[in-house]
């Protein structure tokens, strides 16, 4: 035994010897280095993964990284002020949402100057990511990227740089889908997020911390994740969760399958410092697509309401309320005249599956319902003390009627970067004006650029004509060459105010 080791050991340092002097070339006094180049890395693949033949086949990142890495940009909002600079500065957003443990995430803002006249304009910048979905420049990221910017930038991967328009925002989902002038461009397609599984391999691509084109990857750690970050009336939470490695610049990028396929964007994070603490949430891909689509066919998303009260079952629950089921989503209660109550579902029961999908969890609901319009039919079976009972039910929109909303999001106000509503007569009757139209959101457009105006402004005139109605403040709009004055109030502020902009 011990003769066998000896040889090894001598054959090794005759390899090792030989190795070296191959590798080392003396001419003259001087000492040249060789290196020399191989075809592969020596290193053995030893994740494998089976195919849908039940074939192993090895892990392999780098032809997924290939395909996706171009499709992926970088963001900058910059967001800037007429304010005094120290006063405005402290009341911007927290990118990292205080001590929350789950938050959004950002990339790390412009650092300013420490000292700065109190006349200059406060400008900061917030990075993040996006995802090309179509070659003709559409790009989906989220919502909070770019919620409060007056000029939005994107570079893609080979450093191209453009101007992004906002086409249309969804503050319930955290999804926007903005358009650069650009064609041919390399793009990535969505995938049914149903069919995702736990324990799926993934990786998320972005740029945290502003370095461009990164890719980690991980695994689904869990699907149908309500973290409660979203704090809009009508918010739609049900993340995909991962512990692919994302960071503070990751926001609004990719999160795809080992074939290239996006399967969500990437959203939140679960951290007590504000960087990578193990598990990442993404919003998935048939809620995106859902969003995606209604934004360009109707300029709104067209949000269908089932219109109840629910909570997720769990043992104590099931114990609580002798249920005999301990997954699904209990029915507190339904709303008055919504659709649930109209087509016979019942308070105590249990939603256990949509169209056949099944329903762990209220986050599991929520997703469902909100990849369907008004007027959409889905088939809800409920366990009603013990009993299973199917029932279809026509989904209601938010006004408690089917039909789809109407489509007011016009070129105009893409430009102007604002949504508006008609005021209601008892609400002009309140406020004392004869009626008027409300900016409910502002994004990146001429308003936010050229003004101060701020949400919640009503609209009463636009260059000394009255403007009663959305249609009316287009019309208004229409064949104005130049500059525009808009007169209005505010609700919480007295008196009149004017802000004029140029077309």
């Amino acid at each position: 035994m011990k003769k066998e080791y000896f040889v090894s050991a001598a054959i090794a340092l005759i390899i090792s010897l030989l190795t070296f002097y191959g590798a080392k070339e003396l001419t003259g006094n001087e000492q040249v280095i060789k290196i020399e180049h191989v075809d592969g890395t020596g290193a053995s693949k030893v994740l494998y993964s089976v195919n849908e033949n039940g074939d192993f086949e090895p892990v392999d990142f780098t032809k997924t990284a290939d395909k996706v890495v171009d499709a992926v940009v970088h963001i900058k909002s910059s967001i800037v002020s007429q304010n005094n600079y120290m006063h405005q500065y402290r009341q911007l957003p927290d990118p990292f949402g205080g001590d929350d443990f789950f938050r959004f995430f950002f990339g790390e803002p412009q650092q300013m100057p420490k000292k700065m006249p109190k006349s200059m304009p406060n400008v900061q910048v917030a990075t993040g990511s996006g995802v090309i979905i179509n070659e003709n420049g559409y790009i989906v990221t989220n919502n909070h990227v770019i919620a409060d910017a007056k000029d939005i930038e994107v570079t893609l991967h080979d450093n191209r740089t453009y101007k992004a328009k906002v086409v249309g925002t969804d503050p319930t989902t955290d999804i926007a889908l903005l358009q650069i002038k650009e064609k041919n461009l390399p793009y990535l397609a969505f995938v049914n997020s149903d069919d995702v599984k736990v324990g799926e391999w993934v990786m998320a691509v972005g740029n945290p911390f502003s370095l461009n084109s990164t890719v980690t990857a991980g695994i689904v750690s869990a699907k149908a994740r309500n973290i409660n970050i979203n704090h809009e009336q009508y918010a739609v939470e049900s993340f995909i969760q991962t512990d692919a490695a994302i960071n503070p610049g990751n926001s609004g990028g990719a999160l795809v399958n080992l074939d290239g396929g996006l399967i969500g964007i990437n959203t939140a994070i679960a951290s007590p410092t504000g960087s990578y603490a193990g598990y990442g949430f993404a919003v998935p891909a048939n809620i995106v697509n859902k969003v995606v689509e209604d934004l360009l066919k109707y300029g709104v998303v067209q949000r269908g309401v089932l219109g109840v009260m629910i909570r997720s079952v769990d043992g104590n629950l099931a114990k609580e309320k002798d249920l005999k089921v301990t997954e699904g989503a209990y029915v507190d209660s339904l709303l008055k005249n919504s659709a649930a109550e109209k087509y016979g579902i019942k308070q105590g029961d249990v939603i256990i599956s949509v169209d056949g999908e099944k329903v762990l969890s209220s986050a599991k609901l929520q997703e469902l319902i909100a990849q369907h319009r008004p007027g959409d039919k889905v088939k809800v079976l409920v366990n009603r003390k013990g009993a299973e009972k199917e029932i279809e039910v026509v989904l209601n929109n938010r006004e408690g009627k089917t039909g789809l909303l109407k489509r007011e999001h016009k070129e105009i106000l893409s430009v102007l970067g604002v949504d508006m509503k008609e005021l209601s007569k008892e609400e002009a009757r309140k406020l004392d004006i004869k009626g008027g139209v409300k900016i409910t959101k502002i994004y990146a457009g001429k308003l936010r650029q050229q003004t101060q105006i701020r949400e919640g402004f009503i609209v009463t005139k636009v260059n000394g004509k009255e403007v009663k109605s959305v249609k009316e403040f287009i019309d208004a709009l229409k064949d104005v060459k130049g500059g525009v004055m808009l007169e209005g109030i505010y609700e919480d502020i007295p008196g009149t105010y004017y802000y004029a902009f140029g077309l």
